[in-house]
């Protein structure tokens, strides 16, 4: 979708990229997925996985020339109006966000538990991010010629109407045949939306992998990988797969990474964080800040370490995303993001 019909919605048009990204290299970083409204008991927000990565990529990665571009679909309704104001305002592209006549913007019902550790989702069925628009993914992935596919697996859930068909997943193949992008899969296993079609798929068309523990059983079940230890799971879904790399959170207990040279890391257990509010988005945290690593060249040990650590800190959050950019500074500043890519 050019940038000239998305700018029909009330005259509004894309901020300029700011003067410093003109002097760096760009890496242009496609998001493909649900944007929504996070809908907690007293509060609203804006949010859906792609969403919250591309967030915090531009926060952390606007001095160095990362590029987060969405491909999503939002309603012309009140939501949608505010998701598409809120994008523009940080600054995020908006060639990638298709506005939708016949069905309203996303949202998702939030109920934390009493530890403020977990939380349960009630996702609404039939949303504008259903229905994105597979030629108009394409487009944008001709135009932005990304380094890197993020997608997760919600968003190729199935729509129950007229008839149960598939959805936004035909967007994504065609997205997928049209770019030469590495593709980063965000495994996002929500009920009653699992598809086992769908994430075999999925597994066979991402570098890399990215799961929390019990997905990993979960997914390990479903592919028919057999009973082990988990990073024996992991190397058998790496081969089965071709995977590169796979990615395994264990909240508290850290991260781990497996590569399919047989290669292992673990963070290790970090302190308990005193000050949590909730840990939605934290994993969507975990994946963006990996995924600025990519970029940089990072060592693999080095983005694990510090993804885990970013990971944490979005629990100190309400929600997914900071309301001030002064929350990326630490970070910008001790990875020295703030001038040529290290």
């Amino acid at each position: 979708m050019s940038r000239g019909h998305l700018s029909g919605m009330d005259e509004r048009t894309t901020p300029p990229v700011p003067h410093s990204l003109s002097e760096v290299h760009h890496s242009t970083i496609l998001l493909f997925g649900e944007v929504l409204i996070d809908c907690f008991p007293d509060h609203e927000v804006q949010g859906g996985a792609p969403l919250n990565v591309a967030h915090h990529l531009r926060g952390l990665g606007v001095g160095i020339g990362v590029v987060p571009m969405l491909v999503t679909r939002i309603g012309k309704d009140e939501h949608g109006h505010r998701l598409f104001d809120a994008m523009q305002s940080a600054g995020l592209p908006i060639d990638g966000v298709q506005l939708d006549s016949l069905h309203p913007t996303g949202e998702v019902r939030i109920d934390l538990e009493a530890n403020s550790q977990g939380h349960r989702f009630e996702i609404a069925p039939d949303q504008a991010w259903d229905f994105i628009h597979a030629d108009m993914a394409r487009l944008v992935g001709l135009s932005s010629r990304p380094e890197w596919l993020y997608f997760g697996t919600l968003a190729q859930r199935s729509v129950a109407y007229p008839i149960t068909r598939p959805a936004a997943h035909p967007a994504l193949r065609a997205l997928m045949q049209t770019i030469h992008a590495k593709g980063f899969l965000d495994i996002n296993l929500r009920d009653p939306w699992v598809r086992k079609d769908v994430l075999r798929w999925s597994l066979g068309k991402a570098e890399i992998v990215k799961m929390n523990e019990k997905e990993l059983l979960r997914v390990a079940h479903m592919m028919g990988l057999g009973s082990a230890s988990q990073t024996v799971l992991g190397k058998r879904m790496l081969h089965a797969f071709g995977i590169r790399q796979l990615l395994v959170t264990e909240g508290q207990n850290g991260a781990w990474l497996l590569q399919n040279d047989g290669t292992y890391h673990h963070t290790g257990p970090t302190e308990p964080l005193v000050d949590v509010v909730d840990s939605v988005g934290a994993g969507d945290g975990f994946a963006a800040v990996f995924l600025l690593g990519l970029t940089q060249g990072w060592p693999v040990e080095q983005a694990l370490e510090r993804s885990h650590h970013f990971a944490g800190e979005i629990c100190r959050l309400r929600g997914a995303i900071p309301d001030s950019d002064d929350f990326y500074q630490p970070f910008i500043t001790a990875w020295q993001l703030d001038g040529p890519a290290t």
